[in-house]
């Protein structure tokens, strides 16, 4: 408790070298600056270079990821990914990268659910050696990158580690993870349960909407792993059963997320109730400033820290944006349009975003009226209809599905084709972690959004986001106005720059009877 977190040293490992060596300074001049701007813009970038009375300083190496070998950077190349890896003693202990799973040494039983696969991700590489060698760990990682099996793999082996052959039937955890939402726990719960099977280790799976009965009886029976929501665990333990004293792996899932959600006080009370002596292990996909303060509070002061891509939010590029502003009356039409183009054959997998509970029904229910085999998740279908709806999309066998933003982070649904915004979310972030359902494991994918003029005090950072990845950015987005003031977000942080000076004016327009712009 009242831990500083103090990154010590920093390596940076940068995509594939060039032969265009002017092309190679002008990514340098263009990071120096970036870092010149982030140091002068204010207190905030000072704590994050001066914490604890101590600043650490930079240093650049290609050797420390990959552990002096040259093996391991072809991960980086062939992905295009930048990766710094920073905390103290990482440099001085030159830990080894893994190229392959075999490269971990790990019992056969263990490394089973890994067959599937031709090599690690870059996050599964860079977080095994740490983890397995008792380290507490920040991972900064796009979903869909294969984090679950970055952290499930080293908490097998802790588990196995503990008790050492032993699994009486009645035992307390020693895992726990924790995650924002009732489908992101199950998805864990899943691949935890699968991998752990060939070695007798044993997992729960704990949320709201559904019955305690089998949840409590699973918890008597004794298990390792303890998955869950934050609100249904701390329900569970208030109850007296559910007992986290063992708990000595901790991860939170999805960190950003959960503190979003508002679970910030569930989640401080539930590790309190953990070991005293314990691992700690975070993901999320940005690094706002609360989640940095959990960090501080709970985690040893100097904790490993593996940014793959970028701590700032930022769509994929393996997706192709398409924005279309239109008036709310014509987007039932254009829906339609839209699935006869990119769902003819109806066995694709097409997701619908929306953004409110009434709405998700209704768009079903006009779908279905017009011939669509369609299915939703939202807040108002219970537990059981979310899942048996999740898992017929899933599936394929109802591959288009409507879906709030319960969906739109941190759940692995395979192969989907084609996201449609019919709705632009609150956030931009939300935008972005909503097209991020395609496009996923090294594929492409389409997102087609609608933005309506009540949208219009997004545009501007919706422009950014479009002119980040190099996607097309529509003339009539544009008469929304480019401005974005700079904002230092409680949760996210100042993620998205202000479009340059030669950027088009911000231009007052009037939309028949619409109301003028504030």
């Amino acid at each position: 408790m009242g831990k500083k977190l103090r990154d010590a040293d920093t390596l940076v490992a940068e995509e594939a070298p060039s032969s265009d060596t002017k092309r190679k300074k002008n990514k340098k001049d263009k990071k120096n600056k970036l870092q010149t701007d982030a140091t002068s813009n204010g207190e905030l970038a000072h704590k994050k270079r001066k914490l604890d009375g101590e600043e650490y300083k930079e240093k650049p190496t290609n050797e420390l990821a990959n552990g002096g070998g040259g093996a391991e950077d072809e991960l980086t190349k062939e992905k295009k990914l930048s990766v710094v890896v920073s905390g103290k003693d990482v440099e001085e202990k030159r830990y080894a990268a893994m190229v392959k799973f075999g490269d971990a040494k790990l019992p056969d039983e263990v490394l089973e659910c890994c067959k599937t696969f031709t090599e690690p991700s870059p996050i599964q590489s860079r977080a095994w050696p740490f983890l397995l060698d008792g380290r507490d760990f920040i991972g900064i990682a796009a979903t869909g990158s294969g984090k679950t099996l970055a952290f499930g793999i080293p908490a097998i082996m802790h588990v196995l580690g503990k008790r050492k052959g032993k699994f009486s039937k009645k035992r307390n955890p020693l895992c726990l993870v924790m995650s924002p939402t009732r489908e992101l726990a199950q998805q864990i719960f899943d691949v935890i349960s699968d991998a752990g099977r060939p070695c007798n280790v044993s997992s729960v799976c704990l949320y709201g909407g559904t019955k305690k009965g089998p949840q409590i009886a699973d918890l008597k029976a004794g298990v390792d792993f303890v998955i869950g929501t934050p609100g249904r665990l701390k329900d569970l333990m208030d109850m007296g059963v559910c007992s986290l004293s063992e708990v000595s792996f901790v991860v939170l899932d999805e960190a950003d997320r959960m503190l979003d959600m508002g679970f910030e006080q569930e989640v401080r009370a539930i590790l309190s109730k953990t070991s005293s002596v314990r691992q700690m292990v975070m993901f999320s996909a940005t690094w706002p400033l609360a989640v940095h303060q959990l960090a501080q509070e709970f985690m040893d002061p100097n904790p490993v820290k593996v940014v793959v891509g970028s701590e700032d939010l930022a769509a994929n590029h393996d997706v192709m944006q398409i924005v279309e502003v239109i008036e709310d009356r014509a987007r039932d039409q254009r829906l339609t349009a839209l699935l006869e183009k990119y769902h003819t054959s109806q066995k694709n997998r097409v997701l619908v975003f929306v953004l409110y509970k009434k709405e998700a029904a209704r768009v079903e229910n006009m779908l279905q009226k017009r011939g669509w085999k369609a299915v939703s998740i939202h807040g108002d279908k219970s537990q059981e209809a979310r899942t048996k709806a999740l898992s017929l999309f899933k599936e394929g066998t109802c591959p288009l599905m409507i879906a709030t933003d319960v969906a739109a982070r941190g759940l692995d649904i395979p192969d989907v084709e084609v996201v449609i915004n019919y709705s632009f979310p609150l956030t931009t972030e939300d935008y972005v972690h909503r097209i991020g359902r395609t496009g996923r494991a090294g594929k492409k994918g389409v997102a087609h959004t609608f933005f309506m003029q009540e949208n219009k005090g997004l545009a501007g950072e919706l422009v950014n986001v479009l002119r980040e990845a190099k996607q097309v950015v529509p003339e009539s987005l544009l008469k929304f106005g480019t401005h974005v003031k700079k904002k230092e977000s409680k949760l996210y942080g100042a993620h998205f720059k202000e479009i340059s000076a030669d950027a088009p004016k911000a231009k007052k327009i009037t939309f028949g009877d619409s109301d003028d712009e504030s």
